[in-house]
């Protein structure tokens, strides 16, 4: 055996006896000796989830119109001009397509409620910078992909009031198993 063997060999076996005797007292984490937990301002900057009530839903809003500038920002590379796709999803059109053998999942045709759009948006877009838009920039793409596909006009204000109002084509395509 090499004397390079020997020394990764003995390395590999001091650092499993190291981790074997660390302390993992309560103080210092619940995950055995290994980092921390969360703090409850860490924990609220991740809680950002919205459902379909639109309860949590941020300060703000924002028309089509203003959502139209920041999906030319940050949006239309993946998105394509207008939703149209490429190379990612295509986001307009499909309306009544679901029940065809040519179904078209976009956000007019497949999305039953407009807030748990904004919470994907606001979640996951854009897919190289996720959690990077702000909530108006948020309102302005969700609103903005609203009018897009025909369900709100481009001057009508998205915020915590008016979007859970607004009702999506495909709303009542899902089983709602909370009210069986």
């Amino acid at each position: 055996m090499s004397i390079s063997r020997i020394a990764c060999a003995g390395l590999g076996l001091a650092v499993v006896a190291a981790c074997a005797v660390a302390p993992t007292s309560p103080e210092r984490s619940p995950l055995g000796g290994y980092g921390r937990a969360a703090t409850a301002r860490e924990l609220a900057a991740w809680d950002i989830s919205v459902p379909p009530t639109g309860a949590g839903l941020p300060a703000g809003g924002a028309t089509a119109k203003q959502g139209e500038a920041v999906y030319v920002a940050k949006c239309v590379a993946c998105h394509g001009e207008k939703g149209a796709g490429k190379p990612a999803d295509v986001l307009v059109g499909g309306i009544g397509s679901l029940a065809t053998p040519n179904a078209l999942r976009t956000v007019g045709s497949f999305w039953p409620y407009a807030t748990t759009l904004f919470d994907y948006v606001r979640r996951a877009m854009p897919i190289t910078n996720p959690m990077s838009l702000s909530d108006q920039e948020t309102y302005a793409v969700t609103a903005y992909l609203l009018h897009l596909n025909g369900i709100i006009a481009e001057n009508d204000e998205m915020n915590a009031k008016t979007l859970p109002q607004v009702k999506m084509p495909n709303r009542d395509g899902f089983v709602d198993w909370s009210r069986k």
